[in-house]
């Protein structure tokens, strides 16, 4: 498994992603596809201005077809300011480990860069199992039940926090 930086090409995964009902189901609902080429330039350039990383996940060296994608970016949470990670796997992918490799992946590569601080959050549905399972795999503590806004939509979410100075190394 890879993590290679989104790229202006990627607009077919980003549809695949943010318009396709199955995918938005823990995420209020699927977007426009003309809204896609604008949401794909934020996402870049905020990867190139390093405001955010933003991953594909490439399951093998031989595959060009992403899986999915894993992000760490600097969000507001109750006035203050907090490093949050994200991911989503294309539904062919899911159940095969990629998830949580990717999260393994870019958490390691954090904590050696000495990047995004030393607590990341991690927000997921209330309804989304698998994302809520890597959070406790990854060592996440669940500290409550919250309403998020995304996309202008209210969510019910759990809100996770990794200490990452508890982090193993090649976190397992």
């Amino acid at each position: 498994m890879q993590l290679r930086n989104i790229s202006l090409d990627d607009l077919s995964l980003y549809e695949s992603f943010y318009c396709e009902p199955q995918m938005m189901a823990h995420l209020g609902g699927a977007w426009d596809r003309e809204l896609m080429p604008d949401k794909l330039r934020r996402d870049v350039e905020k990867v190139e201005s390093d405001r955010a990383w933003v991953f594909k996940i490439i399951p093998d060296e031989d595959s060009s077809n992403a899986a999915g994608t894993v992000c760490l970016w600097e969000n507001s949470w109750r006035g203050e300011s907090i490093s949050e990670i994200g991911w989503m796997i294309l539904p062919q992918f899911q159940r095969q480990g990629l998830g949580t490799k990717a999260v393994r992946a870019i958490l390691d590569k954090a904590r050696a860069e000495k990047r995004w601080g030393e607590v990341i959050h991690a927000f997921p549905s209330i309804t989304n199992a698998p994302s809520n399972a890597i959070c406790l795999k990854m060592g996440f503590s669940l500290i409550e039940e919250c309403d998020l806004e995304y996309a202008g939509q209210m969510l019910r979410c759990n809100h996770w926090r990794l200490d990452m100075r508890s982090l193993p190394s090649n976190a397992a």
